[in-house]
């Protein structure tokens, strides 16, 4: 008996080439030692039996016995041995042929590959306002449902306003109250200057008597009638009162001011009042809850009965004809983005285009928000709250070899095994492949313009190097 250790490096088979030499010679080698060994077998199964023939007038020990039952068995063991290896072969041998119908062909051109960053937004409306409580109350009724389309004033919802209102008409009644209190000051105000100033035209005409008394007194004097005496007791008497009316004149001029800042404070307390009432009358025409303008009705808060808080959000309104997309993305590339930067927005298979509206200043949670203003706002696939990806163009390859995406590009930029067409063939070639877009990949090196490669996943026959193609 003997065994193939080795068979030429060319098999014919119904005059045509294997493509497969190696997987062949194995399944050859197997099968024709399987053979050897039952030729072998069966050789040594005669001779035995031969030799049974002669021990056949003695009886048989019990080591005999067990010999003979071991050796039936040999045969099925070693038929079903050979069976299994030959189909476990069989079902580990890869397909060797493809056709083209079941792979993805591009051919390798040269263009711009426009590379940027790449990450996630959601669709909201370009308007959406909240309407917010303006009061601490309870929701009394519901007039408008999400999604009903409203007018300008349209009434949605009714608060409570009891305490409002009555908070409101206290106002009032303080404000009135106020102003008779400017009236009562303005009269007590108008008498006391009136009574200073008649004492004051007094003291004037007192000083006028006793100027003419001091000259009469001087006059006497210089023709001896008079003396030295009296004509002192005149001069002091006139500066006395020159400066009693002096008095008199600062004290008029003192109370004008006091009166004044009186008013002036009396006034700024019902001013105030006055703007508190019109801020309460605002407040109470807010409460009754109604649409600023046309729009779309995307939240309300309708369980009736619920108190609400002062600020809390009750109801959302949204201009649906017009959109606008929000992402963010990592601080960390916070250099490659500015506002003005072109941006394609993929939603599914549509795409569109915009810029950079608005970028936030600040970071929050390590990233960086902003606005991107669509070319097609209006587009029928955008809605609030879808999720979109967004691509921020940063810079562009121009004039590059490029492969369209694929399955194939998995893990960036770096070394690929990628199958090119070569006559009726897929012949595997090493690959380096750069950076990539939504829809191209860069080759910096391995193919050249014009080559059709296999832009499908090819993963279950990276153990080949050349596949036929039907």
């Amino acid at each position: 008996m003997f065994l193939l250790s080795g068979c030429p490096q060319k098999v014919s088979i119904l005059g045509r080439d294997c493509p497969f030499l190696n997987t062949l010679k194995k399944i050859i080698i197997l099968i024709i030692n399987g053979l050897c060994f039952w030729y072998g077998f069966c050789f040594i199964k005669k001779v035995k039996k031969k030799r049974e023939q002669y021990l056949m007038d003695r009886p048989l020990t019990k080591k005999e016995q067990h010999q003979q039952r071991v050796r039936r068995l040999i045969k099925p063991v070693a038929l079903v041995s050979c069976l299994v290896a030959v189909a476990l072969v069989a079902i580990s041998l890869p397909a060797r042929r493809l056709s083209r119908n079941d792979i993805r062909l591009a051919a390798v051109e040269r263009g711009n590959i426009d590379i940027g960053l790449s990450t996630s937004g959601t669709v909201s409306p370009v308007y959406q306002e909240q309407i917010l409580s303006p009061i601490s109350s309870r929701i009394l009724e519901v007039y408008a449902r999400m999604g009903d389309t409203v007018e300008v004033g349209t009434s949605l919802l009714r608060l409570n306003l009891e305490n409002a209102e009555a908070d409101y008409q206290r106002g009032l009644d303080d404000l009135q109250l106020k102003e008779q209190r400017l009236k009562q000051l303005l009269i007590n105000q108008d008498t006391r200057l009136t009574d200073m100033q008649m004492r004051l035209r007094v003291a004037r005409m007192s000083l006028d008597q006793k100027r003419s008394q001091l000259v009469g007194e001087r006059y006497l004097d210089s023709i001896g009638s008079g003396t030295k005496e009296r004509v002192r007791q005149a001069e002091l008497t006139y500066n006395t009162a020159s400066l009693e009316l002096e008095q008199l004149q600062k004290q008029l001029d003192n109370e004008r001011r006091v009166c004044q800042a009186e008013l002036d404070m009396q006034r700024i307390e019902i001013d105030m009042q006055r703007k508190s009432l019109e801020a309460t009358r605002q407040t109470l025409a807010d409460a009754r809850i109604c649409s600023p303008r046309r729009a779309v009705l995307t939240f309300i808060k309708n369980d009736i009965g619920a108190s609400v808080s002062q600020g809390e959000q009750i109801a959302i309104i949204s201009d649906l004809s017009s959109y606008k997309v929000e992402g963010e993305l990592s601080d960390g590339y916070s250099d490659r983005i500015q506002v003005g930067s072109l941006v394609t927005i993929r939603s599914g298979k549509t795409r569109l285009s915009g810029t950079v509206s608005h970028l936030n200043p600040l970071t929050k949670g390590g990233s960086i928000s902003f606005t991107i203003r669509l070319d097609n706002p209006s587009h029928p696939i955008l809605r609030p709250g879808l999720r979109t990806e967004v691509f921020v163009l940063a810079r562009s390859h121009e004039n590059s070899l490029r492969l369209p995406m694929g399955t194939y590009y998995k893990k960036g930029k770096g070394s690929y095994k990628l199958f090119v067409v070569e006559g009726d063939r897929l012949v595997a070639r090493d690959v380096e492949l750069g950076e990539a877009n939504y829809d191209w990949v860069e080759v910096i090196r391995g193919l050249d313009e014009g080559e059709q490669v296999v832009i499908s996943d090819m993963e279950k026959y990276q153990g080949h190097h050349n596949i036929r193609l039907k």
